[in-house]
């Protein structure tokens, strides 16, 4: 008997439009453009060079200018639709690699090499988006760039050198893409009934949840769990001055977070890819450590050589764990997404309903901008023509056509 008549045909998990309930709803959902998302750590990108992120699909090209300042531009060329991201900078320029058609940092076409008796390069530009730099990492805004200006970054004054002299706590950065779809790991992250899995470095265990509540696009929770219990972290945390028998989490839309005894915290970051991939980036940051056995705390110099150590032997470790279980849950999810969901956390439920609500909210955004748009087009152009209508006359000049 042939292989394939053994192998049930598994088919595609459904669309938003065609989903039945709100596992399948949640899985089939991008995140609203219109906040910063973290895409890249300043590190991995030095000055001079270019890189291609990608949100939800879109392909984006951030580069680096040869001052240090960062730009992203829609990867490609509007010529041949080239990606950017395989070009070269030029002071805060960026050339596309294949006719060297060179672009601002506005997303204007500035030179190409062949004018073609042209006196002048075509009037063209690409869609440029709003960038900034924090915490080590880089933003991108990409949605209306209208409203960049009017949505706020995270505060996370803890890390960052304050006006009367007192130092960062320590922090451990960790980025990774998951094959998983973002709702998915926002769900490990928030849901502390997992504590099986991490039983070998127990970073929480006993989980209760004690409150849940859901403030505009916020979802905050308290569990009762003890924090930090493992071999080696109990030795470093002060269970006797702090309360590390509670955390308080907070899916803020489209970010997360938690604290434990205002001492221990962490920012998570996402950014979605695609219904499948996700890049996370994951901010821990601590306020002290006490020496083992002694009821002092650890000078800062020597804090962050431990964190460097318990990062490498723990927190990377920990994370890889629930990389591997989000990523079998996606696999799980793409052959049985007809079964009848089972939750029993209902936190889990209340993070979906916000992202699906979200994600609903831009869509049908959306939808009504590009209806005003086409009336808009139409009233202007005539009944029943359209800008799109409209022969590129310009572009079919410059390729040599007539």
């Amino acid at each position: 008997m042939p292989v394939d008549e053994l192998t049930p045909e598994v088919k595609a998990p459904p669309g938003l439009d065609e989903a039945t309930n709100l596992r399948q709803q949640v899985r089939a959902c991008g995140m609203d453009p219109n906040y910063w998302y973290a895409v890249e750590e300043v590190r991995n990108v030095k000055p001079g060079k270019v890189v291609e992120v990608v949100f939800w699909k879109r392909s984006i090209a951030l580069y680096r200018s040869d001052d240090g300042t960062f730009h992203a531009l829609d990867n490609r060329c509007a010529h041949r639709q080239v990606k950017l991201s395989i070009g070269e900078v030029s002071g805060c320029d960026l050339i596309c690699e294949y006719h060297g058609w060179r672009y601002d940092n506005s997303g204007q076409l500035v030179h190409i090499p062949d004018t073609f008796a042209r006196s002048e390069p075509p009037r063209v530009s690409i869609r440029s988006y709003p960038v900034q730099v924090r915490y080590g990492l880089v933003w991108l805004f990409p949605g209306d760039p209208e409203l960049a200006s009017e949505r706020k970054l995270p505060e996370i004054p803890e890390i960052e050198e304050s006006s009367g002299g007192e130092k960062p706590w320590g922090t451990v950065h960790v980025d990774f893409t998951c094959s998983a779809h973002h709702s998915m790991i926002i769900d490990n992250v928030s849901d502390f009934s997992h504590a099986f899995l991490h039983r070998r470095y127990k970073p929480f265990d006993k989980a209760d949840l004690l409150q849940l509540e859901t403030r505009g696009d916020n979802v905050h929770m308290t569990y009762e769990s003890r924090v930090g219990r493992g071999r080696i972290s109990s030795r470093f945390v002060d269970h006797g001055r702090l309360d590390t028998d509670h955390i308080d989490l907070c899916y803020e839309y489209p970010y997360q977070w938690s604290n434990t005894s205002d001492e221990i915290k962490h920012w998570l970051f996402v950014l979605p890819i695609d219904e499948q991939t996700t890049r996370t980036f994951f901010i821990f940051y601590f306020k002290s450590f006490k020496v083992p056995s002694l009821p002092i705390r650890l000078p800062r110099p020597v804090m962050k050589a431990v964190l460097k150590i318990a990062d490498r032997t723990m927190i990377t470790p920990l994370l890889s764990q629930d990389r591997i279980a989000v990523e079998a849950e996606q696999e799980g999810y793409n052959r049985y997404w007809d079964l009848r969901p089972l939750e029993v956390n209902p936190a889990v439920r209340e993070m979906q309903q916000v992202t699906v609500r979200k994600w609903r909210e831009f869509l049908e955004s959306e939808s009504q901008n590009k209806s005003t748009a086409h009336e808009s087009r139409v009233s202007v152009n005539g009944a029943g023509a359209t800008d799109d209508a409209q022969p590129d006359r310009q572009a079919i000049h410059v390729n040599g056509a007539s």
